[in-house]
């Protein structure tokens, strides 16, 4: 049978949705696939991405954002540039020959308006037939929805931040 790629969402105010993400490479490289990850609003270190650059050097992982919050409602021009660089890098993958591409907190990017998700929704729906791809972050642009394949909802019930644990490494980092 021919591989059929899919639109999959990992979305909600809860914990987990990049996370979600990053198994789905580790199962595509382990089956010999090729994946890249595309992270917007992201210029932080953290454990995934110095775990794959050290034990998956096939996959490619394209980073465009500070190290600090985007501002919703004020977005500095840096956050606006480094987001278009993202879309870009996106469409460019888009009509590559990957199986998997992640795009993590590129429902976040298109919620704060910082790139044209017009653009974005008419690279997803021209990609090859194979390529599966996952986008992530908290909103779901109704453009994405209706094309997407699968759709996961990751809800918060308790979070342990509200109880003054900070943020970890190796757990949120």
């Amino acid at each position: 049978m021919e591989r059929k790629g899919i639109i999959m969402v990992y979305t909600g105010d809860g914990k987990g949705k990049t996370t979600a993400a990053m198994g789905l490479v580790l199962r595509a490289v382990g089956h010999g696939h090729k994946a890249a990850i595309v992270q917007f609003m992201k210029g932080q270190p953290t454990g995934e991405v110095d775990a794959i650059a050290k034990f998956m050097p096939s996959v490619d992982i394209h980073r465009f954002g500070r190290d600090v919050f985007v501002d919703a409602s004020n977005p500095d021009p840096a956050d606006e540039r480094l987001a278009q660089d993202g879309l870009n890098t996106a469409i460019e993958l888009l009509r590559s020959d990957l199986d998997l591409l992640v795009l993590d907190e590129a429902n976040v990017a298109m919620d704060y308006g910082l790139f044209n998700r017009q653009k974005l929704v008419s690279a997803l729906e021209s990609r090859p037939a194979k390529m599966t791809v996952v986008l992530t972050g908290r909103g779901l642009n109704p453009d994405i929805e209706r094309i997407a394949d699968l759709i996961s909802e990751i809800r918060e019930i308790r979070h342990h931040w509200r109880q003054g644990i900070p943020a970890q490494d190796g757990i949120e980092q």
